[in-house]
């Protein structure tokens, strides 16, 4: 039988995946809500059969798993109220914005029938599966580091401007919304991470999120991770983590192309030109990974706790700043 989700937030990202669940073969619709009416008239553009609930708990009720793509306010409530009902937790990062809070969060999850995985998107992606084969077979060499580069006209981006919470410090930034999963992505291929160096700008208005952010972190061993976020002037964002070996490096752009090199330009390593989405692949896999780990069985998702150790770093990050 298909897992029944219900989805909590239906902005770009629960709409990402309202449109993915309901052709998985895996999972069915069970419910839907968002406290915005701008939101739920969106999600209807996209199937006017979807079951929109009055309110969060009862487009939750009878669901095997809630996703949580609401803003990192209201998420450990509505966590808590899933796991104390039996169902697992699928949520969108991070956790929170504080430490504390998220600490308390992750255990009450720890001790629930299911305890909680994360939605960091990359995490079964095809890039990283052939990377980590890159990686297991020596063709890469030895893993030296890895550089983390963002740029953005302007944040949030046009196509995220209806979350307005985005702007602002208290929960927004794209330190937490995108480099968060590049700070996953580095903890997955080279382990543990620790803080040495950052400092972030900050506009004049204080209410509002950061400008830019330089940052390093190192492994146990000392491999660095080099960190640029920018924001302002007329040019393309971009968004790119270069995995430096000692043999080939891999470079992720726009979360799904992967590239690589041996010291020569750069080549395209998977081929998306047949036409398939890679974003939307991307979920889908997510999605494989879900069913898998709420039948027990071992999955690529993000744990609580990784989801947790990203957020500790990240706010670190943010608290140096001017």
């Amino acid at each position: 039988m298909a897992n029944k989700i219900a989805i909590i937030g239906l902005g770009i990202m629960g709409r990402r995946m309202l449109e993915n669940a309901r052709v998985h073969p895996d999972f069915e619709i069970s419910g839907i809500w968002d406290p915005a009416d701008a939101s739920v008239a969106k999600a209807r553009e996209l199937g006017s059969d979807f079951p929109v609930a009055n309110d969060a708990s009862a487009a939750m009720l009878n669901a095997d798993v809630v996703y949580l793509a609401c803003p990192p306010a209201p998420r450990k409530a509505y966590a808590l109220a899933a796991a104390q009902a039996g169902q697992g937790v699928f949520m969108e990062k991070p956790l929170g914005t504080d430490n504390d809070e998220s600490e308390d969060l992750v255990a009450q999850l720890e001790s629930s029938r299911l305890p909680a995985v994360v939605n960091f998107t990359q995490a079964s992606s095809l890039g990283f599966d052939v990377l980590q084969q890159a990686i297991d077979t020596g063709a890469t060499g030895p893993l030296l580091g890895i550089d983390i580069v963002v740029n953005y006209s302007s944040w949030p981006r046009a196509w995220q401007v209806d979350a307005d919470w985005l702007r602002f410090r208290a929960e927004g930034g794209y330190t937490r919304e995108v480099i968060s999963h590049f700070l996953f992505l580095a903890h997955r291929f080279l382990g543990p991470l620790t803080l040495r160096y950052s400092s972030a700008r900050y506009p004049n208005d204080a209410s509002l999120c950061e400008l830019d952010l330089l940052a390093r972190l190192e492994t146990e061993d000392g491999r660095p991770v080099n960190i640029i976020g920018t924001t302002g002037g007329q040019q393309p964002d971009r968004q790119e983590v270069t995995v430096k070996g000692g043999k080939q490096s891999f470079q992720f752009r726009e979360f799904y192309q992967l590239w690589q090199s041996d010291g020569g330009p750069w080549v395209e390593t998977i081929d998306w030109s047949t036409g398939e989405d890679p974003r939307s692949s991307a979920l889908q896999r997510q999605l494989t990974e879900l069913d898998k780990w709420l039948h027990g069985k071992p999955c690529k998702l993000a744990t609580a706790q990784e989801a947790l150790m990203v957020q500790k770093l990240i706010e670190a990050m943010l608290a140096d700043g001017q």
